[in-house]
């Protein structure tokens, strides 16, 4: 039996994702640190493809070592495709940010991702048919004001997910790694970037897409051949893109 592993899976598009791929007849690992939240996700997934399993994993990955301790753990499933999705945001002028947050931020957004890629890749790079995806952002391409450090973050997981694309490719890997850049989406995001809660995204932005939106663009980049999906931040478009960052190993 084979399964898709979703880390930050209790709200947003690690929430939606987890019913879209269920929907296709996917089992799930669906891991975040509130146990309540993937509970009630469990059951909204059985309560529309009640014949998928569904495995409630908690973990804090903004803690280093649960990191490796959350991949000990998967070691007892075949794992067809992991999305790493767990991350937040911080919006402050680098003077003015909390480094307490901050240090967490890294933690999360970098260390623990670059660990689970590397772990999931190190086992199942020559399986065929595995996907590695990572959740990244349009501020993974581009420097947004007051959220340099956020961006950053963010930069580092576009050019390592794409890095690993390229490398995989060269070595003729099955697996296949793939980055997503949402824009503006309605999540819980903005809430935790800013330390406050109930952001209208209606009332403050011209475009924005739903969560439910963005898994469905998750699909599309899972079910193609492309490495970036990313969503235009003039026209709000998704589009399926090759790597954008040059790689020096194709010169």
């Amino acid at each position: 039996m084979k399964y898709t592993v979703i880390t930050g899976a209790s709200s947003g598009i690690g929430y939606e994702a987890a019913l879209a791929f269920a929907k296709r007849g996917k089992n799930l690992v669906v891991i975040a640190r509130r146990e309540d939240k993937l509970q009630e996700l469990k059951e909204a997934v059985q309560n529309v493809k009640s014949d998928v399993e569904v495995i409630v994993h908690t973990a804090d990955l903004a803690t280093p070592e649960n990191a490796h301790k959350l991949y000990e753990d998967m070691k007892k499933y075949d794992i067809e495709t992991w999305v790493n999705n767990a991350g937040f945001g911080n919006f402050a002028s680098v003077g003015e940010q909390d480094l307490g947050k901050i240090g967490k931020m890294l933690h999360l957004n970098i260390e623990a991702l670059t660990i689970l890629s590397s772990l999931y890749v190190r086992d199942y790079a020559n399986t065929e048919g595995t996907q590695l995806m990572n959740i990244s952002s349009v501020g993974g391409y581009n420097i947004v004001p007051e959220a340099v450090t956020y961006c950053a973050t963010k930069f580092y997981v576009s050019a390592f997910t794409e890095g690993v694309a390229q490398e995989l490719k060269g070595k003729n890997a099955k697996m296949q790694a793939k980055v997503l850049a949402p824009a503006a989406t309605e999540t819980e995001f903005a809430d935790r970037a800013r330390g406050s809660e109930g952001f209208d995204y209606e009332g403050n932005l011209p475009k924005y897409h739903t969560a439910k939106e963005m898994a469905s663009f998750l699909l599309d980049l899972y079910d193609g051949d492309k490495v970036v999906g990313i969503v235009n931040a003039e026209t709000y478009d998704f589009e399926l893109r090759d790597p954008i960052f040059n790689y020096a190993g194709n010169r």
